[in-house]
């Protein structure tokens, strides 16, 4: 079993300038709602670490956390529908790109994608995006739990080739149970020894 990373907040920035220099980071994106500060707490094995809220939009920063020894990890607004002016919405859009183009020291994006509905249109521009501009990525099913038993084996094929991804190459998770919870510590492990 994998233990959990050691994490600690460092700072919320609203702009890829104002974040801390680092070895390396791993990125969390995905649309508002899809579990990113809840699965940013499940692998920091802690409730309180990154902000939960019932209504989409609450992470409204690039909130950068330290992962002990091995460099940072960073929790982003995510896309879509959120509780917030579209204008608003519109400049984390803007500010979520900037940073994943310009931030030298990321070495791997978790593109988390709703596994109980599967990639919506925006994450598929989200995942055309990062493939153009060959930005290191990966995709993580979240709430595997939601997903009933009988239909997981074809909603992961589904999702998979959506995704233009084979099956295995999707990451599924559950962070409510800690279903795929060591796979990804060992993930964010070796991503972060990349640089």
């Amino acid at each position: 079993m994998t233990s959990p990373l050691r994490l600690r907040f460092l700072t919320s920035a609203d702009d890829v300038s104002r974040l801390p220099d680092t070895p390396a980071e791993v990125a969390f994106i995905g649309r508002s709602n899809v579990g990113k500060s809840s699965l940013v707490n499940a692998l920091g094995n802690r409730k309180d670490l990154a902000r939960v809220a019932k209504a989409p939009g609450r992470t409204q920063l690039l909130n950068c956390f330290e992962v002990e020894g091995l460099g940072t990890m960073v929790d982003c607004p995510g896309y879509g529908y959120a509780s917030a002016p579209a204008r608003v919405r519109d400049g984390w859009q803007r500010m979520v790109e900037t940073y994943l183009l310009d931030r030298e020291q990321l070495t791997m994006v978790a593109l988390l994608v709703d596994g109980e509905i599967g990639p919506t249109k925006l994450d598929l521009e989200m995942l055309a995006l990062l493939r153009a501009n060959d930005v290191p990525h990966s995709v993580v099913a979240t709430k595997h739990d939601k997903v009933k038993a009988a239909q997981r084996d074809k909603r992961k094929r589904e999702l998979a080739a959506a995704c233009m991804l084979e099956t295995g190459d999707v990451i599924w998770v559950s962070a409510a149970k800690g279903t795929g919870k060591d796979r990804l510590l060992s993930l964010v492990h070796t991503w972060l020894a990349l640089r």
